[in-house]
């Protein structure tokens, strides 16, 4: 994982949409299961970034990563990253998403 892949990221709109066409991503909110449960984006499993240690996907796994602003998703994908996935994007914050929420 290049750190510019980590640090330079596309708009959440363009994020969930590579997401729904890359075959067995996963869609990894890192916000808190309260703020989860207040609207997430559909298909996304909750992770929360002080949890992240107990992420059971293999290191292969795309990953798409977001939170509210970007801030802790950046944080999640540079961990992640460095515990050696390999396929890690962050895509920003809900609050720019224009899509449907849960």
């Amino acid at each position: 994982m290049n750190l510019l892949n980590i640090l330079r990221r596309p708009s959440i709109n363009d994020g969930v949409t590579k997401y729904q066409s890359t075959p067995g991503a996963v869609l990894l909110d890192v916000r808190t299961p309260q703020e989860y449960r207040e609207g997430h984006v559909p298909g996304s499993v909750n992770l929360p970034l002080d949890r992240l240690k107990t992420i059971k996907y293999k290191k292969s796994v795309p990953l798409f990563v977001y939170c509210y602003s970007g801030s802790r998703s950046s944080q999640a994908c540079y961990w992640l990253s460095r515990q050696g996935y390999s396929e890690v994007m962050n895509i920003g914050g809900i609050m720019s998403y224009r899509g449907a929420v849960e």
